[in-house]
């Protein structure tokens, strides 16, 4: 893509040339700020895409000029549109001569105009507009980055997306493709009879999950509040009132470490099924994530820095089956905890805070497992220490109906049977905030007892699962950081 055009001036002494171009615009009467709106009847990639059907018509596009090559009385620019760009032939005599040599070969690479014209292929075949008319719509500036290195800092990227998306065309596909992914996902949803809602972002009280959250402060209520580290409580909330099938869209909040796979901030699917259990979230994930994908790709094999991800076929293992296939350990065989213990500390596997047979076959499932899981895959029956919210298995009290799924060596969402006995419930949630509490004297968390009550009018039995979007944006547009999947990431301020 052409963005700039030779120049002497460096960044700042063309700053100053290009405020002096304003200013002696605005004498001129020809401010173009002042210019309020510009009607436009059509853009580039459907002119290009057919142009049969739109050779000889007059339209009217509008968008930033990518590069001019003036020839004497007759011009070539590019005008970058929403759907990408289109060339525009300028002729003296066709636009005036005022207007052609005291503005547009005046006016500067990255200027917004607006452009009419005839529809027409050049000898060399490219499709172009022939202006009839030209105007300045809003002056740039500042000029974008030069033309063979573009925009390449990746700090700058992010802070100025604005600029990336302008110079790097890519950017703004996996933007756009990430627009696309939840309108599938939401169809998908609607499609099953999910309604979908919106809960509380502002909680009142920090719940006993281990994610840590960002608090503030209520001025009327006088009163600490957090935004929320998840969906989970109100939605079953809803279950628990009648609406059997809900989802929510929502930005999530931890207070928490930051690398390639997470933001502060960032965006989740929750949604909850009455009458169903975990089998049936599993089976919802693999024909969702098959549909969508199909939807957006094309194809269910999915090219994932440098490798294939096949979303045709998933793997299900329970977490047991997975540790003794990974690391050659049977969990199914471990008598008590301190076996556990002594296992853990052969294999130097870290302990938990809390080192009971369950939690350490976490530990083991993290050291010797999730790298393993590239293909998608199911890990089921979770040990009911790190399930505080899911179901008991009657078989086995001493797992889980709850599943996460991985791929590429990522956990990508988690599902369980929903707990809803709401003794089991209340204990669970006053043994987690006591042990929070333990490890951290100052912690806020505290048990959420409207929640207990909710169970108490009766939750049905339901299915519940929670994914990230980012994660899967960032899959399906091959993006290596969640931060090139995010419009405007969280980072620290530039002094």
């Amino acid at each position: 893509m052409a963005v700039n055009e030779n120049t002497e001036f460096s960044a700042g002494s063309e700053l100053a040339v290009r405020r002096e171009k304003l200013a002696n615009l605005k004498a001129a009467g020809n401010d173009p700020f002042t210019i309020t709106k510009y009607d436009v009847d059509a853009f580039s990639a459907d002119i290009k895409g057919d142009f049969a059907a739109w050779e000889g018509k007059t339209v009217r596009l509008a968008g930033r000029m990518m590069s001019r090559r003036v020839m004497g009385k007759a011009s070539f620019a590019h005008l970058a549109d929403k759907q990408g760009e289109i060339q525009l032939y300028v002729k003296r005599d066709d636009v005036g001569t005022e207007l052609y040599n005291t503005g547009f070969k005046k006016w500067d690479i990255g200027d917004i105009i607006g452009v009419a014209g005839t529809v027409f292929s050049t000898q060399t075949g490219e499709v172009s507009i022939h202006v009839t008319e030209l105007v300045l719509l809003a002056k740039s500036l500042l000029p974008l980055p030069e033309k063979f290195h573009g925009l390449t800092n990746v700090d700058q990227r992010y802070r100025q997306r604005y600029v990336d998306l302008i110079v790097n065309p890519e950017v703004k596909e996996t933007f756009v493709k990430r627009s696309l992914i939840l309108r599938e996902l939401r169809a998908y949803l609607d499609s099953k009879g999910f309604l979908e809602v919106d809960t509380p972002i502002l909680t009142p009280f920090e719940i006993g999950a281990s994610a840590r959250p960002f608090y503030t402060h209520h001025n009327t209520l006088d009163m600490d509040m957090v935004l929320r580290i998840e969906t989970e409580l109100y939605l079953k909330r809803l279950i628990v009132g009648g609406m059997d099938r809900v989802y929510e869209v929502g930005r999530i909040f931890r207070n928490e470490g930051m690398d390639t796979k997470h933001n502060p901030e960032f965006t989740t699917i929750e949604l909850y099924q009455a009458y169903t259990d975990f089998e049936g979230m599993m089976n919802l994930v693999e024909d969702m994530m098959k549909t969508v994908t199909m939807k957006v790709c094309g194809t269910l094999q999915i090219p994932y820095q440098g490798q294939t991800i096949d979303l045709s076929h998933w793997e299900r293992m329970t977490m047991v089956e997975a540790v003794k296939k990974y690391s050659g350990v049977d969990f199914a065989t471990v008598a008590s905890d301190e076996e556990a213990i002594a296992l853990a500390k052969e294999r130097h596997v870290e302990l938990p805070e809390v080192p009971t047979k369950g939690a350490i076959l976490a530990e083991f499932f993290d050291a010797y497992v999730e790298e393993k899981l590239i293909q998608p895959t199911f890990i089921y029956d979770y040990p009911v220490e790190i399930s505080p919210l899911a179901k008991r298995k009657p078989s086995d009290p001493a797992f889980t109906e709850r599943f996460e799924y991985f791929i590429n060596a990522t956990e990508f969402g988690n599902a369980f049977s929903e707990l809803n006995d709401p003794v089991d419930q209340r204990e669970r949630f006053e043994k987690q905030v006591a042990e929070r509490k333990a490890q951290d004297p100052e912690t806020k968390a505290q048990v959420d007892y409207d929640y207990v009550t909710a169970l108490e009018y009766g939750l049905p039995p339901t299915g519940g699962l929670g994914f990230g979007i980012d994660r899967l944006v960032m899959l399906l547009t091959d993006s290596a950081s969640i931060r090139d999947v995010l419009l405007f990431p969280t980072m620290k301020p530039l002094d």
